[in-house]
């Protein structure tokens, strides 16, 4: 039986592999999975049609632009961006545009807009939750701050949770723990969006 703190040995371990693989990453390639991102999330919503979704700016490599936050706006979407608020649940603000985006701690982007507080995570239909990886059980690796594990809790029962990730960093298994908030499907470049549990048949939604 593997102990807590060989599971979290072996959580820092993969996170400081899977930061190191995506410093590697050119521009270039960056630039390709952003606009492969822009079209997947553009159809999902097309056919999800969500109200209100809460979303995040990528950095640190994370897969991401602001141009999948603007084509979620424009096809009638209202987007919350996380505002990170010490060791609480993250709380939330709106999304109006890139012009709305103001340098934050921990090298972050976060909306200018009013603070809308932690609970209303709860008003969103679905979650695109960054994340290092992502496995065919739904366990989500994280950068291990713990933002989202206290945030997720605080949404709304039917909001679909959804882990963003490089197509690589899709994989069969990852460290978990019981607290750990399963998502409830993935999305990469590649694959689109893909349930959990419909891993290994590909089906995408």
């Amino acid at each position: 039986m593997t102990s807590l703190g060989e599971l979290r040995e072996s959580k820092a371990e993969w996170r400081r592999t899977l930061a190191e693989r995506r410093r590697s990453i050119d521009e270039t390639t960056r630039s390709v999975e952003a606009e492969s991102l822009r079209s997947v999330v553009l159809h999902w919503s097309e056919q999800r049609m969500p109200r209100v979704l809460a979303a995040y700016v990528p950095v640190r490599g994370e897969p991401g632009s602001t141009a999948m936050l603007d084509a979620l706006r424009e096809a009638g979407s209202r987007v919350l961006l996380p505002v990170v608020v010490g060791a609480a649940p993250l709380e939330w603000a709106e999304y109006t545009g890139a012009d709305s985006l103001d340098p934050a701690r921990y090298g972050l982007l976060e909306p200018n807009g009013p603070r809308l507080g932690a609970a209303e995570i709860r008003t969103a239909d679905a979650i695109l939750v960054p994340a290092l990886a992502v496995d065919h059980r739904g366990v989500r690796l994280g950068r291990g701050a713990g933002h989202y594990d206290r945030s997720l809790p605080l949404a709304a029962p039917a909001a679909r949770v959804i882990g963003v990730v490089r197509d690589s960093e899709f994989v069969a298994s990852l460290p978990g723990e019981e607290h750990d908030v399963r998502m409830h499907a993935v999305m990469t470049p590649g694959h689109g969006v893909v349930e959990i549990g419909a891993a290994d048949s590909g089906h995408a939604v």
